[in-house]
């Protein structure tokens, strides 16, 4: 049996030297590890990989930065996102970039077994999660721009990035605090995100442009 040749990206030494270590038991399973993007493309140009499984949140690096890049060197793989979680917009721009699947870190071990044989077989393999995002580009707006946020949204994020509480907010724009917290709640539906320190990092990553 052909073994796959795997690499693992992952910036949690603990999660990936026992994620690597337990799918290296298997017999058709050749599995190195790194900890960054970079790491990643210089041992891409050395040694021969298959399958990159790759964390979405690497510290100071995301996902969507190495599929561009490891194209620009000749990497002819497949790539699995393997991420605790990822919002709605990220995961489509993934799947637009060409990503074989996203696979969730709350699964078995198992079940990452499989779905790296699936990958490498040609298939696709999204967690349900994620399921209904494959080729569903409504919510992202014409050729994938993303939602667009109007003059209300943009400062109340703009606030945000700057650490201010609801209170500040509610101060600065002289709208009352329930207003901001309605805002928010926008902001987090049309990003995707669930939290306050979500939607400051996607609104860097993805909106710089209307900051």
């Amino acid at each position: 049996m052909p073994r796959i040749r795997a690499l693992l990206v992952d910036d949690h030494a603990l999660f990936r030297e026992s994620v690597a270590r337990v799918l290296a038991a298997e017999a058709d399973l050749d599995v190195s590890h790194c900890a960054t993007i970079q790491d990643a493309l210089r041992l891409l140009q050395h040694q021969p990989v298959d399958l990159v499984l790759l964390d979405h949140d690497l510290g100071n690096e995301r996902a969507f930065q190495f599929l561009p890049a490891a194209r620009q060197i000749g990497f002819a793989g497949r790539v699995l996102i393997v991420t605790a979680w990822i919002s709605d917009t990220a995961a489509r721009r993934l799947i637009r970039q060409g990503v074989a699947g996203i696979f969730s870190k709350q699964s078995p071990l198992s079940a990452l077994a499989e779905a790296i044989r699936g990958v490498q077989a040609g298939q696709t393999y999204l967690d349900p999660r994620y399921e209904a995002l494959a080729g569903d580009e409504s919510a992202t707006g014409p050729q994938g721009s993303g939602p667009r946020f109007n003059d209300r949204q943009r400062r109340v994020l703009r606030f945000v990035l700057e650490g201010l509480s609801n209170k500040e907010i509610a101060w600065r724009l002289q709208i009352s605090e329930s207003y901001v917290k309605a805002i928010l709640q926008t902001l987090f539906e049309k990003t995707g995100v669930r939290t306050r320190g979500q939607l400051v990092r996607v609104a860097l990553e993805q909106y710089e442009d209307q900051l």
